[in-house]
């Protein structure tokens, strides 16, 4: 396995961790959300971030609204839901549990 696949797989472990905290607070566009994750080294495509928002807000995680945008069509726009910050919160514990695990194995 090459390098870009194994950082490939371990952006997909964090991508949903990531997308709810950055749609915490001020609602995001999902074009915003592209950018912040890009802009973090999370190399994103829509085509992994629309159903991963499909299901953040099937699970109640997410919630949107459309707002009129004066450039073109109508913008979906998503925030965090109080039971999204909830598993957030479980998720950031986890990650935290997994990074000094890993971290006392590798130094």
């Amino acid at each position: 396995m090459n390098e870009d696949k194994i950082i490939a797989q371990f952006r997909k472990g964090v991508l949903e961790m990531c997308v709810l905290k950055l749609s915490d607070g001020a609602a995001k566009y999902t074009g915003d959300l592209l950018q912040e994750l890009k802009s973090s080294r999370l190399l994103v495509v829509e085509g992994t971030l629309y159903p991963l928002l499909n299901r953040l807000k099937d699970e109640g995680y997410i919630e949107y609204y459309w707002e009129e945008s004066s450039g073109g069509p109508p913008r979906k726009y998503y925030s965090c839901t109080d039971k999204g910050r909830e598993y957030l919160a479980l998720l950031r514990q986890g990650w935290s549990e997994m990074v000094k695990s890993v971290n006392t194995i590798i130094k």
